[in-house]
Order: structure tokens, then C-alpha cells, then sequence
């Protein structure tokens, strides 16, 4: 999955909004992101990094529907939208996106669940603090706040009970794939452990998506800024290909590439 962060503030410096033509843009760096072999792009309009400005849903429909038309237009590849917000998934679903990325797992807006299972798409439901709540974190305050017994059994457990919910509300088990949520809440050291065991989150039977594409954990661990953590992430993607995800959301498509096909090479032969 390769990111396309339509926003002027991506912690990761790619925000298209910065470019002169953010559409031209977006579906040239699409364009080169499926050439280098991505299978889905994920498009989003607001940054979720901590100290990130919220973004109004019409906003957020302004950034966005201009860009997945485009892309839809240009290629044939699934299109992820990448919003908490009902009104943006809606509206990018009804020109041309694929499925629904949601990084607070339907849990910030009420309408999201019904928008979902009225599509019939696929939904990414990552674990982040509401769902931290449920394991004795705090919905506020600060990332490493969040407190876990086990991060690995307690991100499981609060996944399959996302997974539970998302059922019950109509969203078939074939459209639902579950995100550990590596960065949000978590803290360096449990980003690791969950990383390292990705593997254990398999049996909850569900596809398994992880992001861990420059991320503070890798910055943490090596201690570089965003832009010098190509090597930090390739192995992030390595060890999560061979612990077993489905899907890496990733910056850096071609490099990812090739590690994800190599690893796959080695422990899936």
C-alpha cells in the first residue's frame, strides 16, 4: 500500500497540498508508485501525526475527491481512503475509492460503520487510543500514556472486539483487516514487541495490515529524522512480511518492493 498524504503537513514531508499542481502530482507520484509495484493506494487528507491541525470534513472532501477521481481516471488499481470521517468516506467511495482506512476504526464517527456496510467495501480498522481505552489507557494525553499489561495480547484483544463490533453492525467478516496501530499509543518499546510479534494477531483469522514506513519508533531506534529512515523501515517491513502481515502501508514504494518480494521469496517459498 503506498501513502499519498494530500495534506500540507505530513510528518514524513511528502504532503502534496505544498506541490503547484497538487492533482498533477498526486497522480504522477501514483502513477510511479504502481509502476514500481504497489497494489493499493492509500489517499488521504488529514495528518494524523501528534500536534496535527484537525481538518474540516469539508476540507477534507476538498483535498481529496479531486485526487482519487484523477487517479481513478489514470488507473486501473484499488484506491484506500484514508479518513475517520463518514461523509469523506462516502463521498470518495462514490468517485472511485475501493475501501476505507480508518485509523480510529469507526470509532470517531458514528455514521462510519453504516457508510461501510452499505459499500460493501473492505475496512482497515486500526488499533489506536479509543480502543486503548478499553484496555485501561486513557482517550487523551500523550502516545506513551497508554499503559498495557501486554501490548500484543491487549492490542489483540481490543482488535477482536473492534472486529466484533464492526459484525454486528452489519460489515461483513470478508471486508474487515485489522492494523495493530504502530505509533498510535504505543511507545517505542511496544511498538517493537508488536512488530515482532505480528504473527500472533494471525489467529484472530483476519488479513493483517502494518505501517511502520518511517516512523518515530524507527527514528527512536537509530536515531535518525524522517527522511534518513529508508534502511530502519525496509527491516520494520522485512520482519513484518516474515511475522506474517497481509499488507505494508509504506512511502518508499520501490524499495518496500522489493524487500516485501525478497522476504517472500525466503519464508513463503
Amino acid at each position: 500500500m503506498g501513502v499519498l498524504n494530500v495534506t500540507p503537513d505530513s510528518f514524513s514531508g511528502d504532503g502534496l497540498l505544498a506541490r503547484h499542481d497538487p492533482i498533477a502530482a498526486a497522480v504522477a507520484q501514483a502513477t510511479l508508485m504502481v509502476e514500481a509495484g504497489a497494489d493499493i493506494l492509500d489517499v488521504g487528507g488529514e495528518s494524523t501525526r501528534p500536534g496535527s491541525d484537525a481538518v474540516d470534513e469539508a476540507e477534507e472532501i476538498a483535498r481529496v475527491l479531486p485526487v482519487i477521481a484523477a487517479i481513478r481516471r489514470a488507473l486501473d488499481v484499488p484506491i484506500s481512503i484514508d479518513t475517520s470521517k463518514a461523509a469523506v468516506a462516502e463521498a470518495a467511495i462514490d468517485a472511485g475509492a475501493d475501501l476505507v482506512n480508518d485509523v480510529w476504526a469507526m470509532g470517531a464517527d458514528p455514521r462510519m460503520a453504516d457508510v461501510v456496510a452499505r459499500a460493501g467495501v473492505p475496512v482497515v480498522l486500526m488499533h489506536n487510543r479509543l480502543a486503548a481505552a478499553a484496555t485501561g489507557g486513557p482517550v487523551g494525553g500523550h502516545y506513551a500514556d497508554v499503559r498495557y499489561d501486554d501490548v500484543v495480547a491487549d492490542v489483540r484483544n481490543a482488535l477482536l472486539g473492534l472486529a466484533d463490533a464492526a459484525c454486528g453492525a452489519g460489515i461483513g467478516p470478508e471486508q474487515i483487516i485489522l492494523d495493530p496501530g504502530l505509533g498510535f499509543g504505543k511507545t517505542p518499546a511496544q511498538n517493537l514487541e508488536l512488530l515482532d510479534r505480528v504473527g500472533e494477531l494471525r489467529s484472530l483469522g483476519w488479513p493483517i495490515l502494518v505501517g511502520p514506513s518511517r516512523k518515530s519508533f524507527v527514528g527512536a531506534a537509530l536515531g535518525l529524522p524522517p527522511g534518513d529512515r529508508l534502511e530502519g523501515t525496509a527491516a520494520a517491513v522485512a520482519v513484518a512480511v516474515a511475522r506474517g502481515a497481509d499488507i505494508v502501508r509504506v512511502h518508499d514504494v520501490a524499495a518496500m518492493v522489493r524487500v516485501a518480494r525478497m522476504t517472500d521469496a525466503i519464508v513463503r517459498r
